[in-house]
Protein backbone atom coordinates (compact mmCIF):
# COMPACT_ATOMS: atom_id res chain seq x y z
CA UNK A 1 0.00 0.00 0.00
CA UNK A 2 1.03 3.56 -0.67
CA UNK A 3 -0.30 6.98 0.27
CA UNK A 4 -4.02 6.77 0.95
CA UNK A 5 -6.78 9.09 2.13
CA UNK A 6 -6.33 8.44 5.85
CA UNK A 7 -2.56 9.01 5.61
CA UNK A 8 -3.13 12.31 3.84
CA UNK A 9 -5.73 13.55 6.32
CA UNK A 10 -3.57 12.60 9.31
CA UNK A 11 -0.52 14.30 7.82
CA UNK A 12 -2.38 17.47 6.94
CA UNK A 13 -3.86 17.71 10.43
CA UNK A 14 -0.46 17.28 12.08
CA UNK A 15 1.09 19.94 9.86
CA UNK A 16 -1.79 22.34 10.51
CA UNK A 17 -1.47 21.94 14.28
CA UNK A 18 2.31 22.30 14.22
CA UNK A 19 2.20 25.52 12.24
CA UNK A 20 0.65 27.22 15.27
CA UNK A 21 3.67 26.09 17.31
CA UNK A 22 6.29 27.43 14.89
CA UNK A 23 4.37 30.46 13.62
CA UNK A 24 6.39 33.00 15.60
CA UNK A 25 9.67 31.48 14.42
CA UNK A 26 8.51 31.60 10.79
CA UNK A 27 7.29 35.19 11.16
CA UNK A 28 10.63 36.20 12.67
CA UNK A 29 12.65 34.51 9.92
CA UNK A 30 10.43 36.09 7.28
CA UNK A 31 10.69 39.46 8.99
CA UNK A 32 14.44 39.47 8.35
CA UNK A 33 14.04 38.86 4.62
CA UNK A 34 10.44 39.63 3.76
CA UNK A 35 7.05 40.76 5.05
CA UNK A 36 7.21 38.88 8.34
CA UNK A 37 3.92 37.08 7.73
CA UNK A 38 4.94 33.55 6.74
CA UNK A 39 3.83 32.10 10.07
CA UNK A 40 0.48 33.84 9.73
CA UNK A 41 0.13 32.47 6.21
CA UNK A 42 0.86 28.91 7.29
CA UNK A 43 -1.47 29.07 10.30
CA UNK A 44 -4.37 30.47 8.26
CA UNK A 45 -3.84 27.95 5.51
CA UNK A 46 -3.53 25.11 8.00
CA UNK A 47 -6.75 26.04 9.76
CA UNK A 48 -8.64 26.19 6.48
CA UNK A 49 -7.26 22.84 5.39
CA UNK A 50 -8.02 21.22 8.73
CA UNK A 51 -11.58 22.51 8.54
CA UNK A 52 -12.18 20.55 5.34
CA UNK A 53 -9.96 17.55 6.13
CA UNK A 54 -12.86 15.36 7.19
CA UNK A 55 -14.66 15.95 3.90
CA UNK A 56 -11.76 15.36 1.52
CA UNK A 57 -12.39 12.91 -1.35
CA UNK A 58 -10.86 9.44 -1.14
CA UNK A 59 -9.02 10.06 -4.42
CA UNK A 60 -5.63 11.55 -3.59
CA UNK A 61 -5.52 13.92 -6.56
CA UNK A 62 -8.95 15.33 -5.90
CA UNK A 63 -8.14 15.71 -2.20
CA UNK A 64 -4.90 17.57 -2.94
CA UNK A 65 -6.75 19.90 -5.28
CA UNK A 66 -9.24 20.72 -2.51
CA UNK A 67 -6.31 21.42 -0.17
CA UNK A 68 -4.72 23.75 -2.72
CA UNK A 69 -8.00 25.60 -3.18
CA UNK A 70 -8.48 25.92 0.59
CA UNK A 71 -5.02 27.37 1.02
CA UNK A 72 -5.60 29.83 -1.82
CA UNK A 73 -8.85 31.06 -0.25
CA UNK A 74 -7.15 32.39 2.85
CA UNK A 75 -3.67 33.29 1.66
CA UNK A 76 -2.78 36.22 -0.53
CA UNK A 77 0.95 35.81 0.06
CA UNK A 78 3.42 34.77 -2.62
CA UNK A 79 4.45 31.72 -0.56
CA UNK A 80 0.84 30.64 -0.21
CA UNK A 81 0.39 30.91 -3.97
CA UNK A 82 3.54 28.88 -4.62
CA UNK A 83 2.53 26.22 -2.11
CA UNK A 84 -0.89 25.90 -3.74
CA UNK A 85 0.81 25.63 -7.13
CA UNK A 86 2.96 22.75 -5.90
CA UNK A 87 -0.09 21.01 -4.45
CA UNK A 88 -1.96 21.41 -7.74
CA UNK A 89 0.93 19.80 -9.58
CA UNK A 90 0.77 16.80 -7.26
CA UNK A 91 -3.01 16.74 -7.58
CA UNK A 92 -2.85 16.46 -11.37
CA UNK A 93 -0.25 13.69 -11.17
CA UNK A 94 -2.36 11.60 -8.78
CA UNK A 95 -5.86 12.33 -10.11
CA UNK A 96 -8.34 9.48 -9.88
CA UNK A 97 -6.22 7.25 -7.62
CA UNK A 98 -6.98 6.16 -4.07
CA UNK A 99 -3.53 4.65 -3.54
CA UNK A 100 -0.30 6.36 -4.63
CA UNK A 101 2.87 4.26 -4.36
CA UNK A 102 5.41 5.74 -1.97
CA UNK A 103 8.02 5.39 -4.70
CA UNK A 104 6.25 8.24 -6.56
CA UNK A 105 6.88 10.78 -3.79
CA UNK A 106 10.20 11.77 -5.33
CA UNK A 107 8.63 12.54 -8.70
CA UNK A 108 5.76 14.42 -7.03
CA UNK A 109 8.29 16.63 -5.23
CA UNK A 110 10.14 17.20 -8.48
CA UNK A 111 6.93 18.07 -10.29
CA UNK A 112 5.92 20.50 -7.55
CA UNK A 113 9.33 22.17 -7.72
CA UNK A 114 9.07 22.61 -11.48
CA UNK A 115 5.55 24.04 -11.30
CA UNK A 116 6.53 26.42 -8.50
CA UNK A 117 9.62 27.51 -10.39
CA UNK A 118 7.56 28.38 -13.47
CA UNK A 119 5.01 30.26 -11.39
CA UNK A 120 7.49 32.18 -9.25
CA UNK A 121 10.08 32.81 -11.99
CA UNK A 122 12.88 31.73 -9.66
CA UNK A 123 15.77 29.45 -10.52
CA UNK A 124 17.65 26.80 -8.61
CA UNK A 125 20.46 28.46 -6.70
CA UNK A 126 18.43 31.58 -5.88
CA UNK A 127 18.15 30.50 -2.22
CA UNK A 128 14.48 29.60 -2.05
CA UNK A 129 12.32 26.63 -1.11
CA UNK A 130 12.92 25.39 -4.66
CA UNK A 131 16.48 24.43 -3.75
CA UNK A 132 15.24 22.36 -0.81
CA UNK A 133 12.50 20.71 -2.87
CA UNK A 134 14.94 19.85 -5.64
CA UNK A 135 17.38 18.30 -3.18
CA UNK A 136 14.63 16.33 -1.44
CA UNK A 137 13.33 15.02 -4.77
CA UNK A 138 16.79 13.83 -5.79
CA UNK A 139 17.67 12.28 -2.44
CA UNK A 140 14.38 10.36 -2.12
CA UNK A 141 14.56 8.87 -5.62
CA UNK A 142 14.29 5.09 -5.56
CA UNK A 143 12.92 4.93 -2.01
CA UNK A 144 9.56 3.27 -1.44
CA UNK A 145 9.16 3.10 2.34
CA UNK A 146 7.61 6.05 4.23
CA UNK A 147 10.16 6.28 7.05
CA UNK A 148 13.11 6.00 4.67
CA UNK A 149 11.58 8.68 2.44
CA UNK A 150 11.01 11.05 5.32
CA UNK A 151 14.43 10.52 6.83
CA UNK A 152 16.15 11.09 3.49
CA UNK A 153 14.13 14.24 2.83
CA UNK A 154 14.86 15.66 6.29
CA UNK A 155 18.60 15.07 5.93
CA UNK A 156 18.55 16.54 2.44
CA UNK A 157 16.73 19.71 3.47
CA UNK A 158 18.98 20.21 6.50
CA UNK A 159 22.06 19.95 4.28
CA UNK A 160 20.56 22.34 1.75
CA UNK A 161 19.82 24.90 4.45
CA UNK A 162 23.38 24.59 5.75
CA UNK A 163 24.73 25.13 2.23
CA UNK A 164 22.57 28.14 1.38
CA UNK A 165 22.75 29.87 4.76
CA UNK A 166 26.09 31.35 3.75
CA UNK A 167 24.82 32.54 0.38
CA UNK A 168 23.06 35.68 -0.72
CA UNK A 169 19.38 35.61 -1.68
CA UNK A 170 18.87 36.36 -5.36
CA UNK A 171 15.15 36.81 -5.87
CA UNK A 172 12.03 38.34 -4.38
CA UNK A 173 11.94 40.69 -1.44
CA UNK A 174 14.87 38.85 0.14
CA UNK A 175 17.09 39.99 -2.74
CA UNK A 176 16.69 43.60 -1.61
CA UNK A 177 18.60 42.80 1.58
CA UNK A 178 21.68 41.88 -0.44
CA UNK A 179 24.63 40.85 1.71
CA UNK A 180 22.47 41.07 4.84
CA UNK A 181 20.76 37.87 3.66
CA UNK A 182 24.04 35.97 4.10
CA UNK A 183 23.94 33.95 7.32
CA UNK A 184 20.14 33.79 7.36
CA UNK A 185 17.89 30.85 6.53
CA UNK A 186 15.42 31.20 3.70
CA UNK A 187 11.98 31.29 5.37
CA UNK A 188 10.45 28.96 2.77
CA UNK A 189 13.11 26.34 3.36
CA UNK A 190 12.50 26.67 7.09
CA UNK A 191 8.77 26.11 6.60
CA UNK A 192 9.47 23.00 4.51
CA UNK A 193 11.82 21.71 7.21
CA UNK A 194 9.11 22.10 9.85
CA UNK A 195 6.58 20.28 7.67
CA UNK A 196 8.95 17.33 7.38
CA UNK A 197 9.76 17.47 11.10
CA UNK A 198 6.17 17.06 12.19
CA UNK A 199 5.36 14.36 9.63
Amino acid sequence: MGLQHDDLVAGLSRVADYMTVVADELNAADGKLGDGDLGVTMVRGGREVKAIAGDLPTQIGEALMKVAQAFTRVSGSSFGTLLATGLMSAAKATRGRTDVPWAEISSLLAGAEQAMRQRGKAELGDKTILDALDAAARDTAGLDEPRALLDAAKISVAKTMDTFRGRQAKIGRARIFGEKSVGLDDPGMLAFKHILDVL
